[in-house]
């Protein structure tokens, strides 16, 4: 309930202070009006319309109110209207900025100077952004720069030094791993003999030698 108080008397005093800052336009001033014979456009120039204000013609009836296009407004052209007013004491409220056309549509006066034209500008009351105030460079609490030492050590990095860089050995191409050696089998194109075979082959040779050398012998003492 206090929330919803408060809320409402802010609401009324925004109201209010809208109120009492919005402007009435007697439209033509007060020793002029909507007529023939006032210089609406002088009088135009020396005022400033802002959102909540408010548009006040006064005018006989032979005169009215009609808010058109800027392109009716420049030919003076009526048949189109926006907004009319025949009441001779009108009131247009001004609820949004920017730029309105008025002109009366009895045939002939538009041309004589009875034409109005107005740039609402934004309500004085809104509220306007601060600005940013940035930290000057004076203000700003000075860094000291401390250089760094470096060890003699550190002033050549492996990487700029070619006597530091060593390659690490690559598992696929090591050469002192131990690996069996294999010796290739040629296979002997010699028959092996049984040794009793041997010795009975030389025994046969012996007697073949004796046996040619007694017959050599019996040959010569023939």
């Amino acid at each position: 309930m206090v929330v919803c108080e408060i809320f409402i008397r802010a609401s009324l005093a925004a109201i209010l202070i809208e109120i009492a800052m919005a402007a009435n336009h007697i439209v033509g001033g007060p020793n002029g009006g909507w007529d023939t014979n006032s210089n609406i456009q002088a009088w135009s120039s020396s005022q400033k319309f802002s959102v909540g204000d408010n548009l006040i013609f006064q005018y006989p009836p032979n005169h009215n109110v009609i808010e058109v296009t800027k392109a009716d407004y420049d030919s003076c052209q009526p048949t189109n209207p926006i907004q009319s007013y025949s009441d001779g004491a009108s009131t247009v409220p001004l609820t949004s900025p920017g730029k309105r056309y008025f002109i009366c549509g009895s045939p002939g006066h538009c041309n004589q100077g009875m034409k109005l034209a107005i740039d609402t500008l934004a309500s004085a009351t809104s509220s306007t952004s601060s600005p940013t105030i940035s930290p000057s460079p004076a203000d700003s609490p000075a860094i000291p720069v401390i250089p760094s030492i470096e060890s003699p050590e550190s002033t050549n990095s492996p990487a700029e030094s070619p006597e530091y860089i060593t390659a690490a050995p690559s598992p696929l191409f090591e050469t002192d791993v131990d690996s069996p050696t294999f010796s290739p089998v040629i296979p002997s194109t010699e028959k092996s003999q049984d040794p009793s075979t041997a010795s009975a082959n030389k025994e046969n040779v012996q007697a073949f030698i004796g046996i040619a050398f007694s017959f050599l012998l019996m040959f010569i003492a023939f």
